[in-house]
């Protein structure tokens, strides 16, 4: 399982799991603000001129749409472009490759800018005792909590 910890500004923090990272990511899509290609997306120049009803040679395509032909014909019309808006910026598209992970995260990480990840139960079990974001008022708030979490799911026996 994966863990996380997020240490909001005014309140407690808090921890809650994802079974795997599949897990994860559904549970940062379902509660991000922005929609899901928004937060992670690859698509071709070719598919996004078709999403609103364009060919890459017509005139008009050019016209209405010169960021995504100056796309198509800079990189080809069938190379994939990633669009991660937490990590490249709103809109933008780049032909680096961006893991979904990765751009998952940056979400997680605007929302929650403390916050830790642990991708296993004994990367979480062994933080309790050895991981120093604990090591301060919130941080022993997000040590119950994860202490809480590891007990709920039978990770650990209570009080630990």
């Amino acid at each position: 399982m994966i863990y996380i910890v997020e240490f909001p500004g005014k309140s407690k923090a808090h921890a809650w799991f994802a079974f795997d990272r599949q897990d994860l990511l559904r549970k940062i899509y379902v509660s991000d603000a922005r929609k899901e290609w928004e937060i992670f997306d690859v698509v071709t120049a070719r598919e996004l001129l078709d999403l609103v009803g364009k060919i890459a040679d017509a005139a008009d395509a050019r016209e209405e749409f010169p960021a995504i032909c100056n796309l198509g014909e800079k990189h080809g019309w069938d190379t994939p472009l990633y669009r991660a808006d937490y990590l490249l910026g709103e809109g933008v598209f780049d032909v680096e490759a961006v893991s979904e992970i990765d751009a998952c995260v940056a979400a997680l990480a605007q929302r929650s800018p403390r916050h830790k990840i642990f991708w296993s139960d004994s990367q979480a079990t062994a933080a309790l005792e050895h991981d120093p974001i604990f090591d301060n008022e919130a941080g022993s708030w997000g040590r119950e909590a994860l202490n809480a979490q590891l007990v709920a799911l039978e990770i650990l026996e209570g009080n630990q």
